[in-house]
């Protein structure tokens, strides 16, 4: 009978060719060094298989194969949110109904059940234990540190921790889980009975009086990843058979699993319950991966039903949907061949599908009354894991800023007694960016921004609502120099003492707002360039190098700047001519109370605005616009004569 370490090496050896040797963590058997090794067919290096950013290639593509379907077919919104395609009768008809499950990759450094240490774009197979490659003989040893984002994740899911929850076998034979197994928690789950709200803030509608949306969790369960495979499809399938190269380092590395309530009534619930669910995950650093990554995976349950049946329709799962768009094309799809179906006499089966992104549309890969009886059993080799109430109460006190409770406190006004009163959008904006890193940043120029007004004696309001003005060069002004430059937020040069220091100088008009906005492309565009690991920031200090540079605002005597003003409106005859018809047509509609005057009003600020942007820039930076707004009405309105003081 052969050696079973052979037999193991003619499983795995067609599997493996052009990836470099697995590594073992030490000590590492002598025996083994040469079992992985790779026989290289093949110049390209393993690790070209791993990009070190994630490639929007396929996005743009699949982005321009979605807007020719829609010109094609015509796509149309029905009345429940689903795009119908077309098909007439449908809308206010049916209604869909899903459920999602999330695989979420967990923020730790080792893998589940061996000491080997997780990785995302390492060297293939180079992070490998015993029990990962299913070594005879190797055990699982279940890591303790992998359960605390766990329950981190339960935590922030609102879910009831159990106090004991154990380890079953899930059987099934292929080459992503060398084991022949997966280990799962399918009935003994980590914790189960939670919930998330959705919010208007979220971007969903609500009816009238209705203020959020429950959505439940069934569950969320501890198991360990497969391998990756890294699919070659063959030139020629009938003379020459695809390659398919297996990764191991994907093996064991720990996951939750989280399933929520058949309760999501359209595509666009799907989605949002799912971004929401993400920036969950990733707020509570239990998973920090989001799907660009490959961190996040999500299988849909859909089903349709006739609009006002509370009897669920028969169910269809979407496997493997690699992004949030996607879900919900995958969703739109699904629902409408389902009624195309039913509406056709037919009956919908039972079935797991794929999506293909080229044709939009579902297709089917095996039926549910065909499923693997995968013969679960309780894994034997690893206890049951008991958490105590004080470990779940100290996780609690610790659990950082979830994203409902910081953008509450982003955006609650200052008269409401917050600190930022920010637009919802920008909040929002400002949180999504970077997994958050920009609210830190944001909040650190602001505390700076109000110590510099505080010791200038600034009126508390004006100090109070810093909070915004930072918010839009943060949000704004900074994000757009950086794309200028080909710059990542990784690689800004602009410190928070730099940022804070050009807008207290703005806001104490000791510069002008062209000033500023010259200021940030220069520390941008002059600090030397450097790799996105080591960001270099900018060693200008901005105080000196407005002095220096003769940048400080000279503000003009008032008979100066009502002589450049009137010499603006002098040579602007054109302009004043227009600004002078719309006023007194505005007069008129306000007198006779008649519905133009809000629209004549609004045009009116805007010709004021072109009088402003014109002064500031004769003024060459000895002007400040806001001084010129208080004196620019008087002047237009009064044919330019009143003597401004």
């Amino acid at each position: 009978m052969p050696h079973p370490l052979q037999l193991l090496r003619r499983a795995f050896a067609p599997s493996i060719l052009s990836l470099q040797r697995t590594q073992f963590p030490h000590p590492r058997p002598a025996l083994l060094s040469h079992r992985f090794a790779a026989t290289t067919t093949t110049s390209t290096p393993a690790s070209s298989f791993l990009p070190a950013t994630p490639d929007n290639s396929f996005q743009k593509a699949a982005k321009a194969q979605r807007k020719a379907r829609k010109d094609t077919h015509e796509e149309k919104k029905g009345g429940d949110g689903v795009l119908w395609n077309g098909i007439p009768g449908h809308a206010g008809k049916w209604e869909v109904v899903c459920g999602l499950e999330i695989h979420a990759q967990l923020n730790t450094g080792r893998k589940l059940f061996s000491d080997a240490k997780t990785s995302l774009n390492e060297t293939p197979n180079s992070h490998v234990g015993l029990f990962d490659a299913a070594l005879p003989g190797s055990q699982p040893i279940f890591q303790p540190q992998t359960l605390l984002p766990a329950l981190r994740a339960a935590i922030a899911l609102n879910c009831e921790i159990m106090p004991e929850s154990r380890f079953d076998r899930k059987h099934y034979f292929y080459w992503d889980q060398p084991g022949g197994y997966q280990i799962t928690q399918f009935y003994h789950p980590l914790a189960k009975d939670g919930y998330i709200k959705l919010f208007p803030t979220d971007g969903i509608e609500l009816g009238e009086g209705v203020e959020e949306m429950v959505v439940g969790i069934n569950q969320v369960q501890m198991e360990q990843d497969t391998a990756k495979t890294i699919t070659t499809p063959s030139p020629d399938p009938l003379t020459t058979p695809s390659t398919h190269l297996i990764d191991l380092n994907r093996v064991s590395h720990p996951l939750i699993e989280v399933i929520t309530t058949p309760c999501l009534p359209s595509s666009t619930h799907a989605s949002l319950a799912l971004r929401k669910l993400q920036s969950l995950l990733r707020a509570s650093n239990a998973a920090i991966l989001g799907m660009e990554w490959g961190g996040l995976r999500c299988d849909v349950n859909v089903s349709v039903r006739p609009r006002g049946s509370t009897t669920l329709g028969q169910r269809c799962e979407i496997k493997n949907l690699f992004s949030i768009k996607v879900v919900e094309e995958a969703v739109e799809a699904e629902a409408r061949r389902q009624v195309f179906v039913l509406e056709n006499g037919g009956v919908v089966v039972g079935e797991t599908r794929g999506w293909d992104g080229e044709l939009g549309r579902t297709f089917r890969l095996r039926g549910k009354e065909g499923e693997v009886d995968y013969r679960y059993m309780p894994e034997p080799d690893v206890p049951p894991v008991r958490v105590g109430s004080g470990v779940v109460e100290w996780l609690r006190r610790e659990m950082p800023e979830l994203p409902d409770e910081m953008l509450g406190r982003l955006v609650r006004g200052v008269k409401e007694g917050g600190e930022y009163g920010l637009t919802v959008k920008d909040a929002n904006t400002l949180m999504a960016w970077d997994g958050g890193a920009r609210v830190g940043y944001f909040e650190e120029v602001v505390a700076k921004v109000r110590t510099h007004l505080s010791e200038a004696g600034k009126a508390p309001g004006i100090i109070k609502d810093a909070g915004r003005v930072v918010g839009n060069w943060v949000i704004h002004e900074l994000p757009a120099n950086l794309t200028s430059a080909n710059l990542t937020w990784s690689q800004n040069p602009v410190t928070t003492t730099h940022l804070a220091d050009i807008i207290s100088h703005l806001l104490l008009g000791k510069i002008t707002g062209r000033t500023s906005k010259y200021l940030l492309p220069y520390i941008i565009t002059t600090t030397p360039p450097f790799p996105s690991a080591s960001p270099s920031p900018s060693t200008i200090d901005i105080p000196t190098y407005i002095t220096t540079n003769s940048l400080l605002l000279i503000p003009l005597s008032p008979s100066d700047l009502t002589s450049l003003i009137q010499k603006v409106i002098n040579e602007s005859g054109d302009m004043y001519a227009q600004y002078r018809s719309v006023r007194e047509h505005w007069l008129k509609e306000v007198e006779e109370g008649g519905k133009k005057a809000m629209g004549l009003e609004k045009k009116l600020g805007g010709l004021r605005n072109w009088f402003v942007g014109r002064v500031v820039r004769e003024g060459q930076g000895r002007v400040d616009a806001r001084r010129v707004e208080g004196v620019m009405g008087a002047l237009l309105d009064g044919n330019g004569k009143e003597k401004v003081e």
